[in-house]
């Protein structure tokens, strides 16, 4: 147990240290200014050379502010402008505008950093998948805990038995979305831009998928409930989620979401000798708790936020372009989380389990 903690932020992951790839960042909200960029800015083996927004204006000046050698609009990019200052893109517009530019960046020949959920729909994910296919361009999904180093050592745990078979899995992710950002009328709340509700896309996508990850199995059915109540989520179906999840090998998980609760983050996995938790998970400082017969370990992360989690997201998926290693979580990964969120939200309209195909 000492050594696994001694090496604890080792990048098991990295196949090379030398090599830039320059970044497109396309959609220039508070999550793209305040943590991706500084975070590609940090990082080992990216850096960004455009940014992209709806005018030129606001990109260029975005583009000083934070010293930045080029800004450019939504439209000159999908007419090709600036394409040689770039080799990969950065997608962090709202779900429902993924598409749109990452079918630009495939006809570019550009390799694609895309924020999940990939798209609003299955269908529109799947037109994703297919065109970078067709294309022939990387395109990985950037779910930032599948390369934070508490996460990637919780899978090595319970790969190598340390909870015996796993059971049952427990995920939590509530978050008070007005508080946060006190419009009502926000893209989050809005079915056209975010697809099919706000809180299982937004919050619930991170304890399904990373215990994907982490078990390295996935959900066969799905059964789910989804209320609204509080006006400013009238048009979504899931103020409040919750769901009952069964894998391969009939690991039961209950998924509790809420973008109108007190923030609380946890994921915790039962197996038949232990127990490893992570709490907090999913806001940038994932702490493991583990337990096995009379042995309870906690092993602390406090200096690894956000922006230290998408640093190590970039510097993956850059060491990806650089060499020869396959990218994990691709395309076709992010296709099945959106199938499971299909589901999830069929089953609450229905009343009843749903399969997944």
């Amino acid at each position: 147990m000492l050594d696994w903690i001694d090496r604890y932020e080792d990048r098991t992951w990295q196949t090379t240290e030398s090599g830039t790839v320059r970044y497109a960042l396309i959609g220039l909200g508070w999550w793209t200014i305040d943590v991706a960029l500084p975070a590609i800015e940090s990082s080992d083996l990216g850096e960004v050379s455009v940014l992209v927004s709806s005018s030129t204006d606001k990109a260029t000046r975005l583009a000083d502010e934070n010293d930045v050698a080029r800004g450019i609009s939504y439209d000159e990019f999908h007419d090709g402008a600036a394409s040689d200052e770039y080799d990969a893109i950065y997608v962090g517009t709202p779900n429902a505008y993924h598409l749109e530019y990452v079918e630009t960046a495939a006809e570019l020949d550009k390799a694609i950093l895309c924020e999940k959920p990939m798209e609003s729909t299955l269908e529109r994910a799947e037109a994703m998948v297919d065109t970078c296919e067709e294309a022939d361009v990387p395109l990985m999904i950037a779910y930032r805990m599948q390369t934070d180093p508490a996460v990637r050592r919780a899978r090595e745990l319970i790969a190598d038995g340390f909870i015996g078979d796993p059971a049952s899995v427990y995920g939590h992710n509530t978050q008070p979305l007005l508080e946060m950002i006190p419009d009502p009328d926000q893209w989050r709340l809005d079915p056209e831009l975010s697809g099919y509700g706000t809180s299982v896309m937004d919050l619930g996508i991170y304890s399904i998928n990373t215990t994907r990850f982490l078990l390295d199995r996935d959900p066969v059915s799905v059964h789910s409930e989804m209320a609204s109540n509080h006006e400013a989520f009238a048009d979504v179906p899931d103020e409040r989620s919750s769901s009952l999840l069964c894998f391969e090998d009939d690991i039961q998980m209950t998924s509790i979401s809420s973008q109108n609760a007190h923030e609380d983050t946890h994921l915790k996995i039962t197996g038949t000798d232990g127990q490893i938790e992570l709490r907090p998970a999913f806001h940038g400082e994932c702490s493991l708790h583990l337990s096995r017969g009379e042995l309870s370990v906690t092993i602390e992360h406090d200096s690894f936020d956000a922006e230290r989690e998408m640093e190590e997201e970039f510097d993956y998926f850059a060491d990806r372009l650089l060499g020869d290693a396959e990218i994990y979580p691709d395309g076709r990964h992010g296709l099945q989380d959106m199938r499971i969120i299909d589901a999830l939200h069929e089953s609450a309209e229905r009343g009843e389990p749903v399969d997944i195909a």
